[in-house]
């Protein structure tokens, strides 16, 4: 507590100086409190410079006040440079702009909180992009990648981030600004410097392009342009905050080809890196076969691949896709491969390059379950070297009885791979390894990074590859900029501890008591520590059809990412923070629980069944938020009102008495109660002779029937019963009112969600046993049938049996291949897919559906923003405003005339109207009926 008391006292001397954002509360420091590594230093305070001044305010208030200053983009060090104990500085979320770009000079000027990704989208129409491309690209900065070195697959053929380096702007650690050129004169004393340090300069440093580790002081040699930039490039924030930075560009290749080759193993593949080289590729990328075994279990499949259990990704470029295809096949016959494969369609490419890009998350758990830890994720040798390497580390790994998944840039020599460490365990057998394996790596003239930097994670190992002397230079070049040690200390001079402040070193299990959380084996803190920190959860992935995070992409604030919440989350079950403290509510507020990262992060994280967990953990046996009462126990009240619709409806119309019955609720009153409809469709007489759970035909179907379209869109319900029957089935729906519990979990109510899902498998159960299958129209109860239900019933083996016997009504549509929808070429449809069923079931069967329908299709990706109780709730209405503003609103306000909404979810077709004044449709109707009616009213 003093030391929370004392960040605040700071905090708000800081704020009154400089008049920026500075945040010194629990949750943003623990937010900030970890990057994508192994590390855990929780800061002082946070701050969020709008410009060059707020920087210098900053650095000479921390140096006036004891205090250290770190860098920070988009915290996706896997190193351990972006965190620190004092001040931490965010440039991503203000100092995020192109100054400017010159296309004749191909040169950008850029400030250092800049996104790689929207830089390259400012370039594209000019022909022009930044050479380098790491896998973070749609989320790393470009100050990070200036500070780390950062390089990509694409190294090979463009340079790493040191050579795209023209000037740096910068403040160093005594609060000079400097501007950094081609000229040693910028930096007082660093032209002697040089001269006394000519012989450690020439035979330590700069042995091979990947040679990442240290300061990269070869480019102060006069051989070397004598460039005080370039120097800078990789010294991990320790000499200086970059302030701006004017970068050369690279032209875009007119065309490139992708071929895979395939060999019996990695090393394999490795050893044939100089025939691959020769013919000039773009880029070489190794891939083990292990990570597409762990991508293939994560996503259901992957794209085809040559024969082998080791692959070269090679792109070739040219003028031309015929001069790139020739240059392809140049290679499949220079190579030693034993199969390969040429792809020049740029669906499949993408494909397969996601492979890789997903690597990164995914190899964060080996293909048993255990978790897997960076530390040893980045190593480097010269590319001929690279074979026996890999031999000899496999040896060493084994020893320790050690795995991983490997993959990288193969091309340049350099090897991710994340080791399942036991980390919590045993933290000194880990600090025994690493020293072995930088012995390993230095025998083979290698460097302990080839991009990541070294950061808390190595910088301790330098002792093993450099000699004292290349150390002492190291030494005397962070004093030149930043003699008082304030810049990252700990870091490459001056090292912490490979082994101190790990984040997981002695935590505990600790059980879980909702959900089975069985790929976790039951252990809350090993789902929570899923998230490795990569940051995907800040990208924004729409373009390529992901939903995660609506929040974040709201409110561009680290605070609503998956990554943040699983941070606060890794405090409470460490112990350093109760489920009930202001910063577990802060954090968790704002999630959708839309499920999105469940399938869109790379680790798995599923935010939206750990915050119903930290809701039961808080709100078990305790007065609860009126909310929970009224919207997480909907269905209970729906089926009172259902019987009494148009007295419900009337009540609801009144303005003054809806506002304050919603006010009662915890509702916001800004929205609008949806009407009910006339008749159930329980109620409905076409429904009476369908009720009952026994099998008396193999052709009957069961239709679940769930709370919101029975009471609110009964045709749906009887639509889809004509489209079942009309393949010749009998549509049976269950005998009592049964329910999914999905409200209850959202809000935390597992002992009632377990009491409505114990009701629902003695429903179903029977129908199930005799081969049925169950039909669903609304995808998030769908959704929590097939993946909450064994989560929360784990004892019962029922339970997996009706999960898997769960259809959405395309997918069961499409297992008739007599089947065929109507056509409508003339249509054209806006279609939201839901979140749940994008993270749970997925939405190809729709597509195909609508594809052989020949209508034009707009899919939108990302959650509307209702989400179900999350947009009803008082204090959410502006966020889920914001979140349908991502995509939904745009497409509606943006739709032809006579463009049909289709939206399966009845959250989202409630958005789209109460928003939007847009009818929505459901599939059902669609397919019987066809309307064709304007989106947007």
């Amino acid at each position: 507590m003093d030391d929370d008391r004392s960040s605040e006292k700071l905090a708000d001397a800081l704020r009154t100086r400089t008049g920026c954002p500075v945040d010194a509360s629990v949750r943003r420091r623990v937010e900030y409190s970890a990057d994508a590594s192994n590390y855990r230093v929780r800061p002082a305070m946070v701050v969020f410079p709008r410009g060059e001044d707020d920087v210098a305010a900053t650095v000479n208030f921390a140096r006036e006040n004891g205090l250290s200053v770190t860098a920070r983009g988009a915290g996706t060090s896997v190193a351990g440079n972006a965190i620190g104990p004092g001040i931490v500085l965010d440039f991503s979320r203000q100092m995020n702009a192109v100054r400017a770009v010159d296309v004749e000079a191909r040169t950008a000027t850029v400030q250092p909180g800049l996104v790689l990704s929207d830089l390259q989208r400012r370039l594209r129409p000019h022909g022009l992009r930044f050479g380098p491309d790491p896998s973070t690209q749609d989320r790393c900065t470009l100050g990070g990648m200036i500070g780390n070195n950062a390089c990509g697959p694409h190294a090979l053929a463009w340079g790493r981030t040191s050579d795209t380096v023209r000037e740096l702007r910068i403040l160093d650690g005594t609060g000079e600004r400097r501007t950094l050129g081609s000229d040693l004169a910028a930096v007082p004393g660093l032209a002697k410097f040089t001269t006394a340090n000519l012989a450690v300069l020439r035979t330590e440093l700069g042995r091979f392009d990947r040679q990442a580790s240290g300061y990269g002081l070869e480019h102060l040699l006069p051989e070397r342009g004598s460039s005080a930039a370039k120097a800078f490039v990789g010294s991990e924030g320790t000499c200086g905050l970059l302030l701006e930075a004017e970068v050369a560009l690279t032209l875009m290749p007119a065309a490139t080809v992708l071929t895979v080759l395939g060999y019996p193993d990695i090393a394999s593949a490795a050893d044939d890196i100089a025939a691959v080289t020769s013919c000039a590729p773009v880029a070489v990328e190794g891939i083990d076969a292990g990570l597409v075994d762990v991508v293939r279990a994560h996503r259901g499949t992957v794209p085809e691949l040559p024969r082998g259990r080791g692959w070269l990704f090679v792109e070739t470029a040219g003028a031309s896709v015929a001069e790139a295809l020739a240059a392809a096949r140049r290679l499949c016959a220079a190579s030693h491969a034993d199969d390969h494969r040429i792809v020049t369609d740029p669906m499949a490419t993408a494909a397969l390059w996601r492979i890789r890009a997903d690597g990164a998350g995914l190899a964060g758990r080996t293909p048993d379950g255990k978790p897997a830890w960076p530390g040893w994720e980045d190593a480097a040798v010269p590319p001929a070297n690279l074979g026996a390497y890999l031999r000899e580390f496999a040896t060493l790994t084994a020893g320790y009885d050690v795995g991983g998944l490997l993959y990288g840039h193969i091309g340049d020599g350099c090897i991710h791979v994340r080791l399942d460490f036991p980390i919590t365990d045993a933290p000194r057998r880990f600090r025994t390894f690493l020293f072995d394996a930088a012995e390993l790596v230095v025998r083979h003239g290698g460097s302990l990074s080839g991009e990541h930097g070294d950061g808390r994670a190595r910088s301790e190992l330098l002792e093993v590859m450099y000699s004292p002397a290349a150390r002492a230079a190291f030494a005397g070049f962070k004093s030149l900029f930043d003699p008082g040690d304030i810049l990252n200390p700990g870091v490459l001079v001056a090292p912490s501890p490979v082994d101190a402040d790990l984040r997981v070193a002695g935590l505990a299990p600790v059980p879980s008591r909702g959900f089975a959380l069985s790929t976790d084996l039951g252990d809350l803190s090993t789902a929570v520590h899923r998230c490795v920190g990569i940051g995907k959860c800040r990208a924004d992935t729409r373009g390529s059809g992901g939903f995660m995070c609506p929040s974040y992409l709201a409110t561009a604030d680290e605070k609503d990412t998956t990554r943040a919440r699983a941070r606060v989350l890794q405090e409470v079950v460490r112990g350093e923070l109760g489920w009930d403290a202001p910063a577990v509510e802060e954090s968790l507020d704002l999630c959708l629980s839309c499920k999105a990262c469940a399938s869109d992060c790379p680790a798995g994280v599923d935010m939206a069944t750990y915050k119903s967990e930290a809701l039961y953990r808080r709100y078990r046996g305790r007065l609860r938020p009126m909310d929970h009462y009224v919207l997480g126990r909907l269905p209970r009240w729906l089926a009172i009102a259902q019987r009494f619709p148009r007295l419900a409806n009337a009540l609801a119309a009144r303005p003054r008495l809806r506002r304050a019955g919603m006010r009662l609720a915890g509702i916001d009153p800004r929205r609008a109660a949806p009407r009910l409809a006339p008749t159930s469709f329980r109620r409905s007489s076409g429904s009476n002779d369908r009720t009952g759970t026994s099998m008396t035909s193999a052709t009957e179907v069961m239709l679940w029937i769930d709370t919101f379209t029975d009471t609110f869109d009964p045709e749906n319900a009887a639509a889809a019963a004509q489209l079942i029957e009309r393949l010749g089935y009998r549509v049976r729906i269950p005998s009592d009112r049964v329910c999914c519990g999905l409200t209850w979990i959202s809000t935390g109510q597992l002992d009632g969600a377990r009491a409505r899902l114990r009701a629902t498998v003695d429903a179903l159960a029977a129908h199930v046993a005799a081969g049925g299958l169950i039909v669903g129209l609304e995808p998030s109860c769908t959704a929590t049938l097939r993946a909450d239900l064994p989560e929360l019933l784990p004892a019962d083996p029922r339970a997996k049996r009706v999960a898997a016997s769960v259809r959405t009504l395309a997918e069961f549509l499409l297992e008739h291949p007599g089947w065929q929808p109507p056509r409508r070429p003339h249509d054209t449809v806006i279609v939201q897919p839901h979140c749940h069923q994008h993270a749970v079931g997925g939405f190809e069967a729709e597509r195909r559906i609508l594809a052989a329908m020949g209508v034009t299709v707009e899919e939108l990706a990302g959650c509307c923003g209702l989400a179900g109780n999350f947009g009803m709730q008082r204090g959410h209405y502006d966020i889920s405003v914001a979140v349908a503003e991502n995509a939904l609103l745009p497409a509606l306000r943006n739709a032809p005339p006579n463009a049909v909404f289709l939206a399966d979810g009845f959250s989202c077709r409630t958005q789209a109207d109460q928003l939007a004044h847009t009818a929505g449709v459901h599939l059902a109707r669609y397919l019987l009926d066809c309307p064709s009616g304007p989106a947007a009213g």
